[in-house]
C-alpha cells in the first residue's frame, strides 16, 4: 500500500491537499541468500558448470584411492599382529580371525631371544637422536650461513649442495664401507651415526627457507644493539626458522629409523642392529633348513616400530600448523 497526496478541487473550487490511496501489486520472485530477486522463468540463478563437477568427482575418488593405498599396510599390521602363528597363515589377512593375541604377541615380540628386540629399539633411538639430531642442527647452521653471509666460494658450495642431492644414498654405501674400513669403524654405531650427520637436502631446505623467513632488517637491528652472532642465530633466527627445522628433523628422522642399506653392509654384530636389519633377520629365519618361522613376531615388532614414528609426525606437526599461519595476519 502506498499514499500519494496531489491536488484536487473541491466542490468550491478551491485546489487543497487531498490524499489519495491506491494499491499497488508488485509480482515478485524469490530472492536467493544475497537478497536479489530471481526471475520466475530461473534465468537469475547461477548456472552449475557441469565440468567442474567432473573434476570434483574425479578428484576426490583419486584421493580416496590414495588414502586406501596409504592405510591398507597399517590396517594390515594392526589385524594381523592380533593372530597367532597358525591363524596368521590359515585366515584371511585383511580381517580378524581366530583368537585375540595381540599382548601375547607383544609380550613374546619384547621378550624373544633374552629381549633383543629392545636392544634393537635402543640402537635405532640412538642413531635416531645423534644421527638425525646432528643432520639437523648441522643443516639448520649450515643453511642459515649459506643465505645470510657472503663469501668467497659461495656459489662453488651451491653447485657442490646441489651434486650431493642428486646422488643417491645407495651409491655411497660402498665407498663409506671401504673407507671407514680403512679406519676400523665398520662394526660400530659410528658406522651408522657419522653418515648420517651429513644431510645435503636439509641444508639446501633450511637455506631456501631461511632467505625469506628472516628479514635482513631484523639482523641489522639486533647487530647495532650490540647482539652477537651467535647470540643473534640462536635467540631469534632459530625461532623463525622453527617450521623449517621441524621438517628437516622429520625428514632425517624418517630416513634414519628406515634405514636399512647402509646398517646391513656397516654391522656384522647383532647387538649393534637397528630394527630394520633386526626384523629382517627374523623374517630369515622362516628360509633354509632349519627353519624356525615366526611371522607372527615380525608382524607385531613392526607394528611397534611405526608407533614412534607416528607419535613424533603428531607431536611435530603443531609447528607447521603455526609456520603456516605465520605472517598472514597483520596487526
Amino acid at each position: 500500500m502506498s499514499t500519494l497526496q496531489h491536488p484536487a478541487t473541491g466542490p468550491a473550487g478551491a485546489t487543497g491537499p487531498a490524499t489519495v490511496t491506491e494499491a499497488t501489486t508488485t509480482q515478485r520472485g524469490p530472492r536467493d541468500r544475497a537478497g536479489r530477486a530471481s526471475r520466475p522463468d530461473g534465468r537469475g540463478r547461477k548456472p552449475v558448470d557441469g565440468r567442474k563437477q567432473k573434476r570434483s568427482g574425479l578428484l576426490t575418488a583419486v584421493m580416496v584411492v590414495f588414502v586406501v593405498y596409504s592405510f591398507a599396510p597399517l590396517f594390515y599390521l594392526l589385524v594381523n599382529s592380533t593372530k597367532t602363528q597358525s591363524s596368521l597363515l590359515s585366515t584371511f589377512g585383511l580381517w580378524f580371525g581366530g583368537d585375540f593375541n595381540l599382548w601375547q604377541n607383544i609380550v613374546d615380540t619384547l621378550t624373544y631371544n633374552d629381549g633383543i628386540f629392545v636392544q634393537w629399539l635402543g640402537n635405532t633411538l640412538l642413531y635416531v637422536v645423534v644421527g638425525a639430531g646432528g643432520a639437523t642442527l648441522l643443516a639448520t647452521v649450515a643453511g642459515y650461513g649459506m643465505a645470510k653471509f657472503q663469501f668467497p666460494g659461495r656459489r662453488a658450495v651451491f653447485a657442490v649442495v646441489l651434486g650431493a642431492i642428486a646422488v643417491p644414498g645407495t651409491a655411497l654405501a660402498v665407498p663409506t664401507f671401504l673407507l671407514f674400513s680403512q679406519f676400523g669403524l665398520t662394526n660400530t654405531p659410528w658406522a651408522i651415526i657419522l653418515p648420517s650427520l651429513i644431510s645435503p637436502f636439509g641444508m639446501y631446505l633450511i637455506w631456501t627457507y631461511a632467505v625469506d623467513a628472516i628479514p635482513a632488517e631484523l639482523l641489522e637491528a639486533a647487530r647495532m644493539d650490540g647482539a652477537g652472532e651467535f647470540r643473534i642465530f640462536f635467540t631469534i633466527a632459530l625461532r623463525l626458522l622453527a617450521p623449517g627445522v621441524v621438517t628437516v628433523l622429520l625428514f632425517a628422522v624418517v630416513a634414519t629409523w628406515n634405514n636399512y642399506f647402509l646398517p646391513l653392509i656397516m654391522l656384522s654384530d647383532p647387538k649393534w642392529y637397528p630394527l630394520t636389519v633386526g626384523l629382517n633377520q627374523w623374517n630369515a629365519q622362516a628360509t633354509g633348513s632349519g627353519a624356525q618361522p615366526i611371522y607372527n613376531l615380525v608382524v607385531t615388532g613392526s607394528l611397534l616400530t611405526i608407533i614412534p614414528i607416528v607419535v613424533a609426525f603428531l607431536f611435530l606437526q603443531r609447528f607447521w600448523q603455526s609456520g603456516l599461519a605465520a605472517g598472514s595476519v597483520k596487526a
